[in-house]
């Protein structure tokens, strides 16, 4: 039951070229850092990434877009990342862009094994392409379809050492839903308890959804950007 696993580098064995990722974190605000350093120091390649965002140019998802290990990137917003707009703009890279309501009901329809739902956003738009339309309640619906990846990237507060992780605030983001659709979910906390330590009325995610944990360091923390004014 012990899903102690030593570090990141441990904890992403079995992830191939071709793999199917999903990162929690939104922004830049609680993903899984040591994670991501470690599948940047591979030569795994040909990753569809799953993430509300694309990170930065040299941090989060940034660091493998810059090294071309991304083949497609199926996000919300992607709006602060230079070489991701230039990678799309070129070709190299394929995007699917989902309205982030939407991104993150098919990801939490994904983690509890329903197929697919009908929703309003996007109804109209680009976003329609050839999807089903149905009229419900006088207005269309476009029908979305759940999302599961081979694996599942999350980073927590504090978790224990049979996988139940807290999140701490807002950094609970996309990371909750995400710890559920991952055929193999990991998750990198800054602190790891003992089993029985955490309250289970506090726990986000219970660690049925969770096969490998570890405690994660050097965490920046960094920002998108940093808005001052003189007093």
């Amino acid at each position: 039951m012990n899903k102690v696993v030593k570090n990141a580098n441990e904890a992403i064995e079995g992830i191939r070229d071709n793999a199917t990722i999903m990162f929690g974190g939104f922004g830049l605000c609680g993903i899984p850092e040591n994670c991501l350093k470690a599948l940047a120091e591979t030569k795994i390649k040909g990753l569809t990434c799953i993430s509300n965002n694309a990170g930065i140019d040299d941090f989060g998802l940034g660091v493998l877009l810059r090294k071309h290990q991304m083949k497609k990137m199926i996000a919300s917003y992607v709006g602060e990342n230079k070489e991701f707009e230039r990678q799309l703009l070129s070709g190299e890279l394929e995007v699917e862009l989902i309205p982030q309501g939407t991104l993150a009901e098919r990801i939490r329809a994904g983690g509890a094994g329903i197929p697919a739902f009908f929703v309003p956003a996007g109804y109209g738009t680009e976003v329609q392409g050839d999807k089903e339309v149905r009229e419900f309640n006088g207005k269309m619906h476009l029908l979305e379809k759940g999302l599961t990846a081979d694996f599942a990237i999350v980073k927590a507060k504090t978790g224990d050492t049979h996988g139940n992780l807290i999140y701490n605030k807002t950094a609970y983001n996309f990371n909750g839903v995400i710890a559920t659709a991952g055929r193999i979910t990991i998750a990198e906390v800054e602190e790891l308890v003992p089993f029985g330590t955490l309250d289970p009325n506090h726990i986000h995610t219970p660690g049925i959804f969770v096969q490998r944990i570890f405690q994660g360091t050097n965490y920046e923390k960094r920002i998108e950007f940093a808005t001052t004014r003189d007093k």
